[in-house]
């Protein structure tokens, strides 16, 4: 039979959908202003005129981008650093967390090893050591400092460490009666279970990477390794007039740079949020999913 809701409760459906609508439509709005702004002659975003559709359509911003050969040698700096980056931050997590799930009496110092990473983690040492200590490793002007001094995610190791702890131990000690050794058992039991989790701390890792600047800025001087988010940062903070070419002031009267701008962040955010949707089923069934209960 089905549930005939009362009037109270249809109210409440109504004012919750309404609200849901309205908070869909605050975040969708940066994005389509961009789109406004990207797609809209000089004249109109230099005057601020520009909301949510575009004045005197102008695609000259896109033809800029997609013939910026600068703006595609970033992108793929960063497509790069995302991917390695994430790699190395994932096989880090599961082989550190692994052995750290385990108790005291399975792994002995289990506890002194975790105060290990957990100091680092409440104290930081500063931006002067941070800089050295990647100076004296040889990795300045190099694309390996945009990943290995944040190749250990202490945080997400802590999840996914908490996260083991918790799966049934009933797989575990069956699996070891078969004779399944630690790689076996990580690899073979934990990690299929553990997809929420892995996708949850992947997603995090790729958004990290993608989005920091700092890093290329502070390792970086050669502008032909900077990542993307470094690139754009330079490009509309700074703009040095005595390097534009003829083209480019020609092509400035044809549109503004908050057009060109826009334009860039747009195609630098595509990325990502074509990524989320491959990833959205694991938080919408939640972080647990998979695990098998006492």
């Amino acid at each position: 039979m089905p549930y005939d809701k009362s009037a109270g409760s249809r109210i409440f459906e109504l004012l919750n959908n309404t609200l849901l609508a309205l908070l869909a439509l605050l975040c969708a709005f940066p994005f389509v202003h961009l789109l406004a702004v990207s797609l809209s002659d000089s004249a109109a975003t230099l005057a601020n005129r520009v909301t949510v559709v575009p004045i005197g359509f102008n695609m000259e911003a896109y033809s800029k981008v997609f013939g910026n050969t600068a703006f595609f040698q970033a992108f793929g700096v960063s497509v790069l650093r995302t991917v390695t980056g994430t790699a190395i931050n994932l096989l880090l997590i599961l082989v550190t967390a692994y052995p750290l799930s385990k108790t005291p009496q399975e792994m002995k110092g289990r506890n002194t090893i975790i105060w290990f990473y957990i100091v680092p983690l409440l104290f930081n040492g500063g931006l002067i050591p941070y800089f050295l200590i990647v100076k004296s490793m040889g990795l300045i002007d190099s694309f390996w400092s945009l990943v290995l001094p944040s190749a250990v995610q202490i945080f997400n190791i802590l999840m996914m460490m908490h996260f083991f702890r918790g799966i049934n131990k009933s797989m575990i000690e069956s699996a070891m009666m078969d004779g399944a050794g630690h790689l076996t058992l990580l690899f073979r039991i934990y990690l299929p279970v553990s997809m929420a989790s892995v996708a949850t701390l992947s997603l995090f890792a790729v958004v990290f990477h993608w989005n920091d600047w700092f890093t290329g800025l502070l390792f970086l001087n050669d502008n032909k390794l900077w990542p993307l988010q470094t690139y754009l940062k330079q490009m509309i903070v700074t703009i040095d007039v005595s390097k534009l070419t003829k083209d480019d002031l020609d092509l400035l009267g044809k549109l503004s740079n908050k057009s060109l701008r826009a334009a860039q962040l747009l195609v630098a955010t595509v990325p990502i949020l074509l990524l989320y949707p491959f990833l959205q089923k694991y938080f919408v069934s939640g972080i647990t999913v998979g695990s098998v209960k006492e």
